[in-house]
């Protein structure tokens, strides 16, 4: 074992620019931190130490990290897809969307029956649109508003105050229950629940999603099944359905998961600390907010120095992605990108640029290389080019 703990954070759809099979998804010239870059300048003085600049086309010297992309091997380009591959599952048969007509009658005729709620919507929308939209119907009729996206979800918002969050939460496990038959199965069913009057819905920090289970154990379960920690802060632990988790922490925003990052590195324990930060998506990708991402990534590059100064020289940090949100590029759905894997310790000395790599796996490969668990069938471990 090279490092004692390893804090592995994803900074939630900052792509890199297009990966090599953009046309499929029809994402062609989709770059989420360049084009942020270019409409919105905004100095990132660590995270351009780290090397993230460079990937970009920018020529910094003097790095204090190992820096690469990675290539996207997945058939999906959404949050399961991404975070399943990093950690050595690549899903060849993506799952089930049902963008275009919403979800069948007969399975939303399903979850009424089983709700006792009548269903609105039922179609594909943005997430903040579709409250402000159907949020005063809902409250009036006590209704459940069922959409989805580009993703392979079914989302159910409803007002807390009209419908409270255990059964919201007890509809969503009613969902999933229902989405397991193949004819229906979603990747993620997502609660949705918001607060506010008409005019000024808004979404409140209780999101709660339900997961398939992996089809197979990730390095998750084999650091889990071989004794070391493996902690979760954000939706990572609903990402895996709790699988391969040995301890959860939720948070609210960015800046929640950035303070509960930081606290962890002041426990003792061995193994990993896996966060997501998923404002950069959710409240600013997806709608279409450069500014506002732009200013997201400025409040993590200012914390990066209490975040590095605060790791042990025997820990490793890297940050990555799970796939590209373009503010700039048309719609308001993922993109198919490269991913950022920034490699950081403070016993590095030749860090450098590295070879790109093949697939997001290598990340999860080098993972379990490191404590010398099972690796995963696919990625290959970087482990020994870091010095």
């Amino acid at each position: 074992m090279k490092f004692n703990r390893i804090f592995l954070i994803v900074l939630d759809s900052l792509g890199v620019g297009e990966a090599i099979d953009a046309k499929k998804f029809d994402d062609v010239g989709a770059n989420t931190l360049g084009h942020i870059v270019e409409y919105n300048p905004i100095d990132y003085p660590n995270l351009e130490k780290m090397g993230l600049l460079n990937l970009i086309g920018k020529d910094i010297k003097n790095t204090d990290s190992y820096y690469t992309k990675a290539h996207p091997k997945a058939n999906g380009k959404d949050t399961l897809t991404g975070h399943l591959e990093i950690m050595g599952i690549r899903t060849l048969i993506p799952f089930r969307t049902f963008t275009k007509n919403g979800f069948p009658k007969e399975l939303i005729d399903e979850l009424e029956k089983r709700t006792g709620r009548k269903i609105i919507g039922n179609c594909n929308a943005s997430g903040t649109e579709i409250i402000e939209r159907l949020g005063e119907e809902q409250i009036k009729k006590g209704a459940l508003i069922v959409y989805t996206s580009a993703d392979s979800v079914l989302q159910i918002a409803a007002h807390e105050d009209i419908i409270p969050l255990d059964e919201l939460y007890k509809d969503c496990k009613i969902a999933r229950e229902l989405t397991l038959k193949d004819e229906w199965k979603v990747g993620r069913i997502i609660a949705r629940p918001y607060i506010g009057t008409k005019g000024n819905f808004t979404r409140t920090p209780n999101r709660h999603d339900y997961a398939l289970d992996p089809v197979s154990d990730t390095v998750l379960d084999n650091l889990k099944n071989n004794g070391f920690d493996v902690y979760s802060i954000g939706k990572i632990s609903d990402i895996f359905n709790n699988c391969g988790i040995t301890r959860s922490t939720k948070t609210k925003d960015n800046l929640d998961g950035i303070i509960k990052i930081i606290e962890t590195e002041k426990e003792k324990f061995n193994g990993l600390c896996f966060a997501n930060l998923n404002d950069f998506d959710s409240k600013y990708g997806h709608r279409r907010n450069i500014k506002g991402y732009a200013e997201a990534i400025k409040e993590f590059d200012s914390y990066l120095p209490v975040i590095k100064d605060n790791l042990n020289d025997d820990d490793l940090l890297i940050i990555v992605a799970d796939h590209g949100n373009d503010p700039s590029y048309k719609g308001t759905d993922h993109t198919r990108e490269n991913i950022p894997v920034l490699i950081y310790s403070k016993s590095f000395k030749d860090a450098k640029h590295l070879k790109e790599l093949d697939c997001f796996s290598d990340i999860g490969a080098t993972i379990a290389d490191n404590f010398n668990v099972k690796m995963p069938t696919v990625g290959k471990s970087f482990l020994g080019k870091l010095k």
